[in-house]
């Protein structure tokens, strides 16, 4: 009897001193983030995308800003927040490191072997697509997300990231939503957004690519997609390949509607 009396008193204020912790890790980990976000050098990656997207390079000699982003030729406000979407010339869905492939291709005339061999970087040397990634994206901030979903491929690259975000494979036999399926999971002081849902895909999309702090690197979307390939254990997919678009494709339609406020910063 002592013992159901001592359960019935101390567990409840035990749940209540646990939930009231995780409510404490969770406003420091938040004050954190605004703190690193304070002094992010964003800006540095971003000016050094510039010098790159009006530089003459390839066999042509031109820069990359007759790049059509979906907006038209050298358009770049807005253009970040409409991506991913079809595109006609070349028929498939691309996301903004798909169409900057594309354009170096066709525009400068380089080769994929040479534009597509290292898209991420170091922190002392960070890649064409990282830095191009954080230049273009910041011509929309503020601008609501607003991935394209009417084309009949843009609905099948969307069809396509929902499989292979619940799709369970490889060693560890894992998929995206092992992790990001279910609220109230953690890995170490990250909390997992269950990136299925609305409410929790807008804040995340939102801020990539991104500053990461823990390595003094700019990252991408795409890179993102890669890096949570080889944390499952599973064969890294082809950059800019079919399936990192459609599930890019998947998660920003997720988050539609939120207010673009990248290139953010994160731990």
């Amino acid at each position: 009897m002592r013992l159901a009396f001592l359960a019935a008193v101390l567990l409840p204020a035990c749940i209540a001193a646990a939930g009231a912790q995780a409510q404490d890790t969770k406003k420091e980990i938040e004050r954190y983030q605004r703190m690193i976000a304070d002094s992010s050098p964003v800006e540095l990656f971003e000016l050094l995308g510039e010098e790159l997207w009006k530089k003459p390079q390839g066999p042509r000699n031109v820069s990359l800003e007759r790049c059509d982003l979906g907006l038209g030729a050298g358009v770049l406000k807005g253009a970040y927040a409409r991506l991913p979407r079809y595109f006609r010339d070349a028929d498939r869905v691309m996301d903004l490191e798909t169409r900057l492939l594309h354009c170096m291709g066709t525009l400068q005339e380089r080769k994929p072997e040479e534009t597509a061999r290292t898209p991420f970087g170091t922190a002392d040397k960070p890649s064409e697509m990282e830095v191009l990634s954080a230049y273009i994206a910041g011509f929309s901030r503020g601008a609501k997300l607003a991935p394209g979903t009417a084309h009949p491929r843009e609905r099948e690259a969307i069809e396509l990231g929902r499989q292979l975000f619940f799709h369970r494979t490889g060693a560890w036999d894992l998929s995206c939503a092992s992790c990001h399926g279910e609220a109230g999971k953690r890995i170490r002081m990250q909390d997992l957004p269950v990136l299925s849902k609305p409410e929790f895909a807008r804040p995340v999309m939102a801020t990539w690519p991104a500053y990461r702090v823990s390595n003094s690197e700019m990252k991408t979307l795409q890179w993102r997609m890669n890096d949570c390939y080889r944390q499952m254990r599973y064969p890294e997919p082809k950059f800019a390949s079919e399936s990192t678009v459609a599930l890019i494709t998947y998660l920003t339609v997720n988050a539609r509607g939120a207010p673009f406020r990248g290139p953010g910063t994160k731990r």
